[in-house]
């Protein structure tokens, strides 16, 4: 990255750290589940270690947000400037000096790369990284990877580090492979329509109809007049080899947005050695569903792709790159839109944190973040038919400073159409498929991390109410913390053109892209009338409950689990489903303008 450079050491006399000056920092009891310890990693071997510096008043930062974030406040999104943020977020000489310190008495050549600062990287070998840090670097293996991993179960820091660095990666934080389901087709049903007329056939309740951009614009109020300000820019994440075709999407528009430019593409970025190659067969599902639906309902909005590492690449790295990689800019685009998660567990607290303080920083520069809820009801990344009713949260979806969007299905009512877990599984079903009419798949939950922020404190303590004292779940989940999804869309039954075929997409994917485009929307009416983007969302969407359609029947149970194990039931106002509602434009845009 442009902003790599070595950190200036500071002389000193001090001592290279002995083992009883540590302070415990992070520890988990045992690898997560499918993994395997082989045995310590070769004292010799090198390591790339991450040190995420504290910041000097991320606190502040987090006040800062939530004041031009919330209506009436005097400052209303008079979002911040990169040096603004920098001022919060970059650490402060006490702790520059102290790590500065640490390394030359340890002969360590940090290399800074984050623009604010607070994050360093460190080359060195296992020995010296598990005698400085009190660990035990150790192989692990799982059957998805193709080698093993290099992690410790406990890491600790130097006694003169304890407040100054707030996470070591990698160290305690694992990545998990991205399993995808395979394809659930019946191939003795007859083929699912490949179109469908709004409204009549968009009722996804019954499982001979669709959703097409049409069906969104018209059961939510959609406009579909381009947008016309070229500053606006809508950016879909891309991981683990998700690849999106030019072809795939203009093949789309034309078959369901005949009325747009039937040359619309979109600019890739490559970040981390991702890659976007064109041609047959190569397409990802996933990249697919994404961008082809933040076009077809963002009309006329230009679009970023951004592919980040390879198939290989740790995830938690990737997101981490991507905040590092969208603080740098000096020109962001207003909204962007990401599918992808894991469980909190796989990341960690300190990680976790770290990386959602970012979220916060590049927020208060008028961005708006959208993460999918997920695809595992209560049961997050681990829902697998075999213990249910988990309670687990998927990270970034948990992080207080991003949106995060749910599913609903059928309309007249409109259902939680539960998918919340690991968001990057997607689905593709043929209406007669058993599994297309199972509805206890999405919803969401609360943090094991992160406290209830302000906005959502009396949307979840209504909640909590409606809870019986006999709730079975009860002690799994903590109650004072984060809870989501915020918002949901329709999410089952998507059409799509993958690699030159129409097929079916379902999942929390579908509803996350959508939702974006209508914010990218919004946006494009506040420019034009000289007004600032909508930027953080959730203070504005909580103080206009309003403009959803409320959301009252489901059961998160998961995919994989029955119906009948216990998770959340969506309830009058905001539940851990369905979060608000569903957006009505017009009543979100009156809103935004007011």
């Amino acid at each position: 990255m442009a902003f790599f450079c070595l950190l200036t050491l500071v002389v000193s006399s001090v001592v290279a750290t002995s083992p009883s000056s540590l302070v415990l920092h992070e520890h988990r009891a045992h690898a997560p589940p499918g993994f395997t310890s082989h045995g310590r990693v070769s004292d010799s071997h090198m390591l790339t270690l991450r040190f995420g510096l504290a910041s000097n008043n991320v606190a502040a930062l987090q006040d800062k947000l939530l004041s031009i974030s919330s209506p009436g406040s005097r400052d209303f999104r008079q979002w911040l400037s990169q040096d603004e943020v920098k001022a919060f977020m970059a650490p402060s000489p006490e702790t520059i000096n102290a790590f500065n310190t640490f390394a030359s008495a340890n002969g360590l050549k940090p290399a800074i790369v984050s623009p604010y600062g607070d994050w360093l990287s460190v080359s060195l070998s296992v020995s010296k990284a598990n005698k400085l840090f009190g660990a035990t670097y150790t192989n692990f293996t799982h059957p998805d990877f193709p080698a093993p991993i290099t992690r410790t179960l406990s890491i600790s820091l130097p006694a003169e580090l304890a407040g100054h660095v707030d996470v070591i990666h990698p160290s305690t934080a694992f990545t998990a492979p991205i399993v995808r389901r395979a394809p659930s087709i019946s191939r003795s049903a007859p083929e699912h329509k490949r179109d469908a007329t709004p409204p009549a056939d968009c009722d996804t309740s019954d499982p001979k109809n669709n959703i097409t951009p049409a069906c969104l614009q018209k059961l939510y109020n959609i406009p579909t007049t381009p947008a016309t300000h070229k500053n606006n820019t809508l950016l879909v994440t891309g991981y683990v080899e998700e690849w999106a075709e030019v072809d795939d999407l203009q093949a789309f528009l034309a078959q369901f947005r005949p009325d747009l430019p039937s040359n619309k593409t979109f600019v890739t970025t490559l970040l981390d050695g991702g890659s976007n190659p064109q041609g047959p067969g190569i397409a990802g599902f996933e990249a697919t569903l994404d961008v082809q639906y933040a076009a077809g309902i963002a009309s006329g909005v230009p679009l970023q792709f951004l592919s980040v590492g390879t198939f290989l690449s740790d995830f938690p790295t990737s997101v981490l790159d991507t905040t590092t990689f969208l603080a740098s800019a000096a020109q962001l685009p207003t909204v962007v839109t990401s599918s992808y998660g894991l469980n909190e567990d796989f990341f960690g607290a300190s990680l976790a944190t770290k990386i959602c303080d970012a979220f916060a920083g590049i927020s208060a520069r008028g961005v708006s973040f959208l993460f999918s809820s997920g695809d595992g009801g209560v049961n997050g990344g681990h829902d697998n038919g075999d213990d249910c009713g988990l309670f687990l949260a998927s990270f970034p979806a948990s992080c207080p400073w991003v949106t995060t969007v749910g599913a609903t299905i059928g309309f007249n009512p409109e259902l939680a159409a539960n998918f919340t877990g690991d968001s990057a599984i997607i689905f593709i079903l043929h209406p007669n498929s058993p599994a297309h009419h199972k509805y206890h798949l999405a919803g969401g939950g609360f943090s094991s991390i992160f406290p209830a922020p302000s906005y959502q404190t009396s949307a979840i303590s209504n909640f909590l109410k409606t809870i019986p004292p006999s709730f079975p779940g009860s002690g799994k989940f903590n109650t004072t913390n984060r809870a989501f999804p915020d918002v949901s869309l329709q999410g089952v039954s998507f059409l799509i053109n993958f690699r030159g075929e129409i097929e079916q997409a379902l999942g929390t994917s579908a509803s996350t892209p959508s939702v974006a485009g209508m914010v990218v929307l919004i946006n494009d009416r506040l420019i034009g009338e000289g007004k600032p983007v909508l930027g953080f969302l959730n203070p504005f969407l909580y103080a206009n409950e309003g403009a959803f359609n409320d959301v009252v029947k489901g059961h998160n149970s998961g995919f994989e689990c029955p119906a009948s194990s216990v998770a959340f039931d969506a309830v009058p106002g905001w539940d851990p489903l369905s979060g608000l509602g569903t957006p009505n434009f017009p009543d979100l845009l009156a809103a935004a303008l007011a």
